[in-house]
């Protein structure tokens, strides 16, 4: 073998080696990167640079304290909302941020997101293919309104439709005839399927029952 030629198989195997690395040690480092963003992020919500360091509260300048610090706090809160006392409390704060003028939008469309994905009304536990841009095109997607007609738009539903590579999406105003129920796929695997650009292999599940609530109740 010639020297050229050895070469050539040298920097082919050196190629192959270092993207096998590369897809084993991206996702890795992707998914370390983003948890100690959001560690690093939580902790120091704490200012720890007006805690003096000579005061009772000094252990709060250490690094991970401020995390667990806001957890507990974040159970606390959710224990005492549990009791009606407390309850009622943060309901009446928050009917209170409902209807201060300009707060009231910032504070809804937060609440809402949050609502959609973790609280007991979400949204996107739907998936559904549905047909937008032609017939024999299928979007992947989330219904978020079973019922629109508040705009005018009777027999449509909300869909959500999420962006491949990305944590954004668009909502579509659809008929409900172009909006065919995944029984046999989880929410879950349809968000991750969507999001990785259709690359993310699923396993389907037996049929079940999935039916539309009402999400306007």
């Amino acid at each position: 073998m010639s020297p050229k030629l050895r070469f050539k198989v040298f920097a082919s195997r050196l190629l192959r080696y270092f993207f096998q690395g590369l897809l084993i040690l991206a996702p890795i480092g992707i998914t370390a990167l983003t948890l100690y963003w959001a560690f690093m992020t939580i902790d120091n919500l704490i200012p720890k640079d007006l805690i003096p360091g000579d005061s009772a509260f000094s252990i709060l300048r250490f690094k991970g304290v401020g995390f667990v610090v806001v957890l507990l706090l974040v159970v606390i809160v959710g224990y005492l909302s549990s009791s009606f006392i407390i309850g009622r409390i943060f309901d009446l704060f928050d009917h209170l941020l409902e209807r201060t003028p300009f707060i009231k939008y910032i504070y809804t469309s937060i609440k809402d997101v949050f609502d959609a994905f973790v609280g007991e009304k979400k949204k996107f536990d739907h998936p559904v293919l549905v047909q937008i841009y032609g017939v024999d095109v299928w979007e992947l997607g989330f219904i978020t309104q079973s019922d629109v007609t508040n705009f005018g738009l009777e027999g449509y539903m909300a869909v959500y439709v999420p962006h491949a590579y990305a944590i954004t999406g668009k909502v579509f105003m659809v008929p409900k005839e172009k909006v065919k129920q995944l029984t046999n796929i989880s929410a879950g695997d349809a968000m991750k399927f969507a999001v990785s650009g259709g690359v993310t292999n699923i396993t389907a599940t037996a049929p079940h029952e999935n039916l539309v609530r009402d999400q306007n109740s």
